[in-house]
C-alpha cells in the first residue's frame, strides 16, 4: 500500500476515528485505527466492540491500495507534532513508513485481517431526518442521563420513532428531557421501547455530524443502532434494560401557570443567585409575581443571595425551590435571545420548562427546609 494526504485532513479524521478505540483493552488490536484505500475510496475504521465508525475521507491520492493499521497513541502523535503539509504512507504488511518533506518515522504493523468488521449500513427500514436536528436532540438531552446509577437504562438516551416523527428522552430521575421533531420513515421503521442508545454514542454521533448539513439515515435492530451520513457510518450497542415509563410521569399540563421568559437574562439571574449554594445547600426560592421574579438562597457557609427580574407576570404568587444547576443546564442550551415558557403550579409540583420547537424539561422541586 502507498498513499498520501494532507496531514490537517487525515488528522482532522483520524482524532474522530481514534476516540472510539479504547485506551486499554484486553485486545491490544482494538488500540488502532484500520485504513483501507482503492481508487475509489479511502476509509477509517475504529471499533471498540461496543461502538464503531467507519469515515471515507476525500482528498487521498493512491498509487497503490491496500490495507493498514496505525497505531492511535503513536500515529496519532505524528500527526499532530508534523509540520510537513502532506503525509505520505507505505505499508508491507509488517512495517509502516510514514514521511513528509521533514521527517520520517518507520513503525511495526499488525495484521489488518485480524481487525473486527465494522457493521456497513444495509437496512431497508430506516428514518430520514436533518443532521441538524439530530446534534440539536442530543445536546438537549444528554445531560439529563445518569450514567452512575445500577438502573443501566438510565445511562442513555431513549429514541422513539413513529410513521412522521421522531422523540429523544433523557431522564436521571430527579429532571427529564425531551426533544421531539419530524421525521421520515422508510420501509415501515419504528423503534421499540427498548432503543435506548449510550450516552457516549451518542456524544460520537454529535461530533460525527459536525459539519453535516444535510439528511442522515437512522435504523434500530434488535440489540444495536446504525446511523450513516454521507461519508461516516456509526454503529452502537444499545443499553441493556427498560426505560422508565416516561410519559406517566411528565406533568399534566392543564391547571398550571404559564409564565413567558427570555432565556439570557433569566439564565443570568440564575447563575448570581447560585454563587451561594454548595453540596449541602443546593436550593435557590424562585418567587413569581407582581411583574418579577426573585431569586433567594441562603447558606450559613457562603452567604445570602438577592436577585430579581423584571418578568410579564402579574398573576398570583408562585414560589417552588428548584436546584439551580439543573436550571442551568436546560438554559444553556438554548440561544440567549430565545423565548420560553415556564410552567409551574406549586411549590410541590413539578415544573415544566417549553419552547416552540418541541423541547420540554422537566425538574423535580425541592423540599423546603
Amino acid at each position: 500500500m502507498k498513499v498520501s494526504c494532507e496531514r490537517d485532513r487525515l488528522l482532522h479524521a483520524f482524532q474522530m476515528a481514534a476516540s472510539v478505540a479504547p485506551a486499554r483493552s484486553p485486545k491490544p488490536i482494538l488500540q488502532n485505527v484500520k485504513l483501507e484505500s482503492s481508487q475509489e475510496r479511502t476509509t477509517l475504521f475504529a471499533t471498540d466492540l461496543e461502538v464503531g465508525i467507519r469515515m471515507d475521507i476525500a482528498g487521498f491520492s493512491v498509487d497503490a491500495p491496500g490495507t493498514v493499521l496505525l497505531p492511535v497513541q503513536r500515529f496519532g502523535s505524528i500527526l499532530r507534532e508534523s509540520l510537513d503539509e502532506k503525509i505520505f504512507l507505505e505499508s508491507d504488511g509488517a512495517r509502516t513508513r510514514v514521511w513528509g518533506e521533514r521527517s520520517e518515522f518507520h513503525l511495526p504493523t499488525e495484521n489488518p485481517d485480524e481487525f473486527p468488521e465494522v457493521a456497513v449500513f444495509e437496512e431497508q427500514r430506516y428514518h430520514k431526518l436533518p443532521a441538524r436536528f439530530v446534534r440539536e436532540l442530543v445536546r438537549r438531552t444528554i445531560f439529563a442521563t445518569d450514567n452512575e446509577s445500577s438502573r443501566f437504562a438510565l445511562g442513555g438516551v431513549l429514541l422513539e420513532f413513529t410513521a412522521d416523527q421522531v422523540v429523544g428522552v433523557a431522564t436521571d430521575g430527579r429532571r427529564l428531557a425531551k426533544q421531539e421533531g419530524p421525521a421520515q420513515a422508510v420501509g415501515d421503521h419504528a423503534s421499540r421501547d427498548h432503543t435506548i442508545v449510550p450516552t457516549r454514542s451518542m456524544q460520537l454521533i454529535e461530533r460525527a455530524l459536525a459539519d453535516n448539513e444535510g439528511e442522515i439515515e437512522i435504523a434500530a435492530r434488535e440489540n444495536n443502532l446504525l446511523i450513516k451520513s454521507d461519508r461516516t457510518t456509526v454503529c452502537t450497542r444499545l443499553v441493556e434494560g427498560r426505560f422508565p415509563k416516561w410519559r406517566d410521569v411528565f406533568p399534566k399540563m392543564d391547571m398550571m401557570i404559564r409564565i413567558e421568559l427570555t432565556v439570557g437574562p433569566f439564565h443570568s439571574a440564575v447563575r448570581q443567585a447560585a454563587i451561594v449554594t454548595d453540596e449541602n445547600h443546593r436550593g435557590v426560592d424562585f418567587r413569581f409575581g407582581e411583574g418579577k421574579v426573585v431569586l433567594l438562597a441562603r447558606c450559613a457557609e457562603a452567604g445570602e443571595s438577592h436577585v430579581e427580574l423584571p418578568i410579564a407576570y402579574d398573576g398570583q404568587e408562585l414560589a417552588v425551590m428548584l436546584d439551580p444547576r439543573y436550571v442551568s443546564d436546560f438554559l444553556k442550551v438554548l440561544d440567549q435571545d430565545k423565548a420560553f415558557t415556564l410552567c409551574l403550579r406549586d411549590s410541590e409540583s413539578a415544573v415544566v420548562a417549553l419552547t416552540d420547537d418541541g423541547y420540554s424539561y422537566v425538574i423535580m422541586p425541592l423540599a423546603r427546609d
